[in-house]
Order: C-alpha cells, then sequence, then structure tokens
C-alpha cells in the first residue's frame, strides 16, 4: 500500500513539473530565449545581469525561468509572434524591434516601464494596465489608434511612421520626448507639461498646434503640414525650429532669443524678423514665393549658414535665397551688407534691396546711453528751469571705430550700442564760448546698468555775441505761382539778444503774400521782423510766401530766370562773427521739378570769401507713394577732399529727426516714426545743414553733393547731384561786349554768337520790346547761332545767361 502511495506522489510530480514547461507558437521566438546567456545582451534577470534563461540546460523554457527575466532584447529575430509574452510578468523592459510582428498585447506586464516595439507589422498594441510606462518606442508600424490616456508616467513617446489620425497624450503631464511625424494626424491633444523639450509632429495634417502648454520647448519640428499660424509667445527656450512646408503666413519669433536653427522655406510667410535671434545659426528660407522682407540684423549674423534644398550647410559663402522672386528688402547689420549684396547678386532679383534701416538701433543686446544737454544761462548750475541745448553733437569711441550723434531739437540724446567699452565727448561749435559738464564720460557695458543717464551743463565762457541767418526755400519758385520760404536764425553766443530780421527781394517781380509772423516794418522789397529775447543755442524761425509773376506780367518771370534774396540779423551788440550775420540766396526760378532734390543755398557760384566757411546746403523729400512712409532716411557721403564733416551742424527740419555720422564721412538724418503721408498737401519734408568746406580750396575748385534718400525699405531715391564753383562773381548785367559777340545786326535768318574768354553759355532767351518771351534754349552749352528767320521784323532783346551772370543786348530782324 505505502508502495503505491508513493509511486502515485512521483506521477504527480513529473506531470506537474512538466507543465511548466512553456509552449511558443513562434519558433523563432523560442531560439532566441534560448540563446540568452551571459556573453550576450538578449536577457537580463532580476538584478539587471545578463543570464541564462534556461538555467536547467533541458532546452525549454518554464515558468519558473521566465519569471526571473527582467529585460528582454529581441530585436532583429524574425519573430512574428509573441504569444506566452505574458508569462514574463516581471519584465521591466522589452525591446522587440525590426520583427514582423503584427499584433502585441503587452496588458499583463504591469512592471514594464521600458517598450520598443518599432519597424513591425502591428495594427493593434494593447498598453492597458502599464501604470509604470515611462518610454513607449512603437514608430514604424500599422497602427491607425494609439491610446495612452492612462500613462500617467510616459517620459517619450515615438510612434512616428504610422497611420494615426488622432493622437491624445493630455494627460502625460511628464513627457519630455514626443515624436509623431509621418502619420495621418488630423487632431493632436498635447499635454500643460514644462518638461517636454523635444518635440517633432512632422509630415502629418494637422491645420493647427497649441504650444503654449509647452514652456520648455527646445527643440520642434512641425514642418509639412497645414498649420497656418503658431503663437511662439509662451515658448522661449527654442534652440531648433523647422516648421516648413506650411501655408503658414506670418510668424513671430521676436522672444526666440535662444534660436539657433530655423527652417522656414515652403511656406507663404510675407515677413521674416529674426533680429531678436542673436545665436541664430542655420535659416532656411527658400521657395518662398510671397517673403516680401527679411530681417537678420541681429549683431550676430555673420555667423549664420544659409540652407537650401536640398538641405545642406552652405556657410556663409554659400548665401542662398533661391525662389523667392518677390523679395524686397533684407535688413542686415553694417557689417555684413556688402556681403549679402554680394550673395544674392546670382539670383538677379532686381527689386530686392540690401540695407540696414529696417531698425535704428544695433542687432543683438543692446544698452541705452541716454541724457539731457542744458545750457546754464544764469551760471548757477543746470537745472530744470534752464533750456536745452539743441542738436548738441557728441562723438563716441569704441576704441576701434568713431561715431557722432546729435541731441535732438530739445536737448535730449538716447543711443543704443552693444556690449564694450565707449567714450563720449560731448561738441559745441565754438569752444571758446563755452564749457561742457563733463567734459567727457566713459562706459562699460554690461559692467554698469542700462539704463545709463548722463546729463551734460554748458557753461558760458565770458559774454560772446554771436548770431547767424539763412534762408531756406521750402518748395520751388515758379512762374505765376505762389513760393514758400522760411527764415531761420539763431544765437550762437552765449548772451541773451534781440534785434530785427530784414529781408530785401525783388519787389518788381515778387509780391509779399503772407508770413507767420507779424512783420513790423513794410516797404517796396522789404520785409522787417523783429525779435527778442533769443538764448543761447536757441533757434526760431519764420514762415512766409511771396507771390512770383508770371510770364505774362510785366516784368515777365520764366523758367531759368534767378530771384536774389538777402536778409540780414540785427542787434544792439557788436556781433563777433559777421560775416554769418548775412545771408544771400540766390533762386532759379523752374518750370516743373523733382520733389526729391538738393541745393546748395549759396548757389553755384560762391564767392572766394567763403573758402574754409561755412556753406548750406538743403535736402528736400516727397512721398510720392501710395501709402504713409514709417521711416524716412536721409543718407549723404561728404567728400572729405572739400569739406570737413567735423563741422556739419543741422540747422532746420520740417520734422524730429537724430543726426548720426559714422565711417569717417557717412551722415545720415533719421526720421523714425515720422510716418509721412502720401496726400500731396501732406507728403514733404525737408532737412537743412551747414558745412564748412576746406581752407585748402582756391578759386576755381569745384565741389559737389548729392544725397539718397530712403522711404522705408524701398529703394533709395538719388538727388542730383549739386555742384558749386568758387569764383570772383562779375555784375549781374555787365558789358555784353565784353564776353559775345552777335553778327549779322540787323540779322534775317540766323544769329551767330560767339563767346570771348571760354565764357560758358547756360540759356538764351529772346524777348520782344514789351519784355514777352519769344524763345528760350535752356541748355545752350553749345549753341553758336540761333533759328531767327520766322520772328516778325522788329527789336528784340537777346539775353544770355551764364555762370557768372546775366548779359543782355539788342539785335534787329529784317
Amino acid at each position: 500500500m505505502i508502495k503505491n502511495y508513493l509511486l502515485l506522489l512521483a506521477l504527480c510530480f513529473f506531470s506537474s513539473s512538466k507543465a511548466q514547461i512553456i509552449t511558443f507558437p513562434d519558433a523563432n521566438f523560442k531560439a532566441k530565449l534560448l540563446q540568452a546567456n551571459g556573453s550576450n545582451t538578449i536577457a537580463k534577470d532580476l538584478n539587471s545581469n545578463y543570464f541564462k534563461i534556461d538555467s536547467n540546460n533541458n532546452g525549454e523554457i518554464e515558468i519558473s525561468e521566465a519569471l526571473n527575466v527582467s529585460y528582454l532584447d529581441l530585436r532583429e529575430s524574425n519573430i512574428s509572434s509573441l504569444d506566452q509574452l505574458s508569462n514574463f510578468s516581471n519584465l521591466i523592459g522589452l525591446y522587440c524591434s525590426n520583427n514582423n510582428l503584427e499584433i502585441l498585447d503587452v496588458s499583463n506586464l504591469k512592471k514594464l516601464t521600458g517598450l520598443s516595439c518599432s519597424t513591425n507589422l502591428i495594427t493593434d498594441l494593447n498598453l492597458s494596465n502599464l501604470s509604470k510606462l515611462t518610454s513607449l518606442i512603437c514608430g514604424q508600424n500599422k497602427l491607425t489608434s494609439l491610446n495612452v490616456s492612462n500613462l500617467t508616467e510616459l517620459r517619450i513617446i515615438e510612434c512616428n511612421n504610422n497611420d494615426l489620425q488622432s493622437l491624445d497624450v493630455s494627460n502625460s503631464s511628464h513627457l519630455r520626448e514626443l515624436v509623431c511625424y509621418k502619420n495621418k494626424l488630423t487632431e493632436l491633444k498635447l499635454p500643460n507639461s514644462t518638461v517636454l523639450w523635444f518635440f517633432k509632429c512632422a509630415q502629418n495634417l494637422l491645420p493647427s498646434l497649441d504650444i503654449a502648454k509647452l514652456p520648455g520647448l527646445e527643440y520642434f519640428d512641425f514642418w509639412d503640414n497645414k498649420i497656418t499660424f503658431l503663437d511662439f509667445s509662451n515658448s522661449k527656450k527654442i534652440t531648433d525650429c523647422y516648421g516648413g512646408a506650411n501655408p503658414i503666413e506670418s510668424i513671430d519669433l521676436s522672444n526666440q532669443v535662444l534660436l539657433e536653427t530655423l527652417w522656414i522655406g515652403h511656406t507663404l510667410i510675407k515677413t521674416l524678423d529674426i533680429s531678436s535671434s542673436k545665436n541664430l545659426k542655420e535659416l532656411n528660407i527658400s521657395d518662398c514665393p510671397n517673403l516680401e522682407f527679411l530681417n537678420i540684423k541681429n549683431g550676430a549674423s555673420k555667423n549664420l549658414s544659409f540652407l537650401e534644398t536640398p538641405l545642406n550647410t552652405l556657410g556663409y559663402n554659400g548665401l542662398n535665397f533661391s525662389n523667392c522672386p518677390n523679395l524686397q528688402y533684407i535688413c542686415d547689420d553694417d557689417f555684413n551688407l556688402a556681403l549679402v549684396t554680394e550673395k544674392i547678386a546670382p539670383y538677379k532679383y532686381e527689386n530686392c534691396l540690401v540695407g540696414n534701416y529696417c531698425s535704428f538701433e544695433p542687432g543683438g543686446t543692446n544698452y541705452t546711453i541716454k541724457g539731457k544737454s542744458q545750457i546754464d544761462v544764469d551760471s548757477n548750475g543746470c537745472d530744470a528751469g534752464d533750456i536745452g541745448a539743441s542738436h548738441l553733437k557728441f562723438s563716441i569711441f569704441d576704441g576701434t571705430k568713431l561715431q557722432n550723434f546729435a541731441a535732438d531739437s530739445n536737448g535730449d540724446y538716447s543711443l543704443k550700442v552693444p556690449p564694450g567699452s565707449y567714450k563720449i565727448i560731448p561738441i559745441v561749435e565754438d569752444p571758446n564760448y563755452f564749457t561742457v559738464t563733463p567734459s567727457s564720460i566713459d562706459i562699460v557695458f554690461p559692467a554698469q546698468i542700462s539704463p545709463f543717464n548722463q546729463n551734460f551743463c554748458i557753461v558760458p565762457n565770458g559774454s560772446h555775441n554771436d548770431l547767424e541767418i539763412a534762408v531756406i526755400p521750402i518748395d520751388a519758385a515758379r512762374p505765376g505761382f505762389d513760393a514758400k520760404y522760411k527764415l531761420v536764425y539763431k544765437n550762437k553766443g552765449t548772451t541773451v539778444q534781440s534785434g530785427t530780421l530784414n529781408l530785401s527781394f525783388e519787389d518788381s517781380i515778387l509780391d509779399f503774400v503772407s508770413s507767420n509772423s507779424v512783420v513790423s516794418n513794410q516797404s517796396s522789397g522789404k520785409l522787417v521782423w523783429n525779435f527778442s529775447n533769443l538764448k543761447p543755442f536757441e533757434s526760431r524761425e519764420i514762415d512766409f510766401v511771396l507771390n512770383v509773376n508770371s510770364p505774362v506780367e510785366t516784368p515777365a518771370v520764366n523758367n531759368g530766370d534767378i530771384l536774389k534774396y538777402k536778409v540780414i540779423i540785427n542787434s544792439a551788440e557788436t556781433d563777433e562773427t559777421p560775416d554769418d550775420n548775412v545771408f544771400e540766396f540766390p533762386q532759379t526760378v523752374v518750370g516743373s521739378y523733382d520733389p526729391n532734390d538738393k541745393t546748395c543755398l549759396e548757389g553755384k557760384v560762391i564767392k572766394p570769401e567763403l573758402i574754409g566757411q561755412y556753406v548750406h546746403y538743403l535736402i528736400r523729400f516727397e512721398n510720392t507713394g501710395t501709402y504713409n512712409a514709417e521711416n524716412v532716411v536721409i543718407k549723404d557721403i561728404i567728400d572729405t577732399s572739400k569739406f570737413d564733416v567735423s563741422t556739419l551742424v543741422p540747422t532746420s527740419s520740417s520734422h524730429s529727426y537724430i543726426t548720426k555720422i559714422s565711417e569717417g564721412n557717412k551722415v545720415e538724418f533719421i526720421f523714425e516714426k515720422i510716418n509721412l503721408p502720401f496726400d500731396d498737401a501732406n507728403n514733404d519734408g525737408y532737412i537743412a545743414f551747414k558745412i564748412k568746406t576746406l581752407p585748402t580750396l582756391v578759386v576755381g575748385d569745384t565741389f559737389e553733393n548729392e544725397a539718397n534718400i530712403y522711404f522705408d525699405y524701398n529703394f533709395p531715391i538719388l538727388t542730383n547731384k549739386e555742384t558749386s564753383t568758387f569764383k570772383t562773381l562779375g555784375r549781374q548785367d555787365f558789358e555784353f561786349s565784353s564776353s559775345f559777340s552777335v553778327y549779322p545786326n540787323p540779322v534775317q535768318n540766323y544769329l551767330q554768337i560767339d563767346a570771348k574768354d571760354l565764357v560758358e553759355i547756360e540759356s538764351v532767351y529772346v524777348y520782344n520790346v514789351l519784355g514777352q518771351l519769344i524763345q528760350v534754349i535752356p541748355n545752350a552749352q553749345n549753341i553758336s547761332k540761333i533759328d531767327v528767320s520766322k520772328f516778325k521784323s522788329g527789336n528784340y532783346i537777346l539775353q544770355v545767361k551764364t555762370a557768372t551772370g546775366n548779359l543782355s543786348t539788342k539785335f534787329i530782324k529784317i
């Protein structure tokens, strides 16, 4: 009996042991498990040591052996089924990518923290009950849905290259990396996560994305979707952004200061401003047909590489803006303008301008220096009661280059500079008149706090009486029309002054119309205004209007005639520099004119006494476009072989502006936020300045000047080249026979004109005895005879205009 009982127990034990063996439908799965040993990386035990699963060497995997496995690496094993995987219930990590799996059920592996099953044929992935899962890599399968709603501990999701149409990861607040590119996603719900830093959802069908919930985002790839707008305002840590091939029309990157890589090609953007991204190293903007404006003025774009399609780093020498046919303006830092211009030339974008006037401060990180300059008239220290020193000039030296800038009309100044060391020195027009305190300042950024505030106090050195006056033509003088003018007078001295302004003009051809200041005395060809309490540095203006005779009035005024003005400023005190108390202005009458022009107010012929003295220039501009001009800049390159740039002083303007002098001779008058209208009544402006010619010039020397006028991002308008010559002036009408001879006289067909002593004719006019203009030859430099064959018989006056004056004589037509 006992023997039978023992035999029964043995049979039961043998049967139970046989039941522990796991039967695997997939032979490749079983074979992989049997290959595991301590010398390969297929399996780890519960202590995370690589080991042999078949511990009893029976060529089978038993349940007890499966329970000892915490890690399985089954990659690239030609496995089609992981049936019986549920027996490995202590698994923490499962890696089964690059197999032939179609279904994967890991719902019973409740301890699983890492799952990688990419590059299979999986259509169904059961992840329920995996509350500890932190990493899910299931890309390159055939998934049409993925439920991770209960997986709140997920840190990584990679589900790229599937057929997903929607994905909800809103419960995964610990998510750090989300990779879901190359699906068919039309909906993607993101979590509120401060730690999600890597997000790649490229090549989907997403119409929108809300990344406001992702303030920690650093790598963001949304390339090739249907996105039209993105709000980056709450995601300020992005370093790499790939957003090309979207129908996006605008993108605001103003807060992306850490951005290093930006691919935004194949989009519908019209403007791109990356001026805040001083760390940017790569940029792809190819194939943007609507792109009009590009701002890469960031203070560091010399380090930028540019990419095109195919995507390969070209480096700055490979700068490429291919397939952006509507590009109109590229804004960059000064040091890059020549290079960008060179690199864009091969694309033949004829309407694309490269410049730096999109903003008026250096690119990148800036620091502010600001303050006020005041005149201490009562010598008790500058205080709130003292007036500002208008347009006081300053020099600024950064250890390498010297530049100049000027305060505004109230004496206020503000200057943006990049990091560095600076010395700023105030400059007065006559240092014998004033002392400035402090005489200079030294500033180091970022060591010093920005904004750095420094006021300057200008103290008079004794009593100096010094006034100046000038006449400015606000518009052109045309026969029969009103002409507007401005008297500009200033106290350059140290004493408060009062006195009179006396204007003389040709009363027979000009009629006084109006003045915005009361005329104290008016007589034939003379106007007098009084002024009082003109303080040091103070400048005032008087507007007045005169009407010009028409060609049918007597005397007639015609195109090419010269109107002569003379204005004198007087006071009871003796002026120390009386030469600039008198200003003579010759104005040429025109029929039509370019509204963007430059004029030397002393005229084309200047008396030798002004060699080494101030000459005055006026630059007029007019917005002839179809929209308000937000900014206007006048750039004037001064010829340093003829002018002393350090003496340039602005004297008057139509609008508020700042002056900047750099590169030794580049002068910029910047009308920032002028918003100049385009309607004819309000679209005009001007800047006037004076500058000294070099004292080394001699009689006969010619000097010329022109300027470029920039309206917003349009190509500059180049003014006329204004040319003047130092010559000894003759009388306005001197003896005709001393310079010309005319014959035959009387004449029937052709009147011959011969010049003497190389006198050059500028224009020729013929009048009848009633003063009516019969014929005009405006550009008569090469004229030697005049056809009078069709004139009626009678007496005529021939007037010849030259650079030195007008000459007239009579002739008879028979």
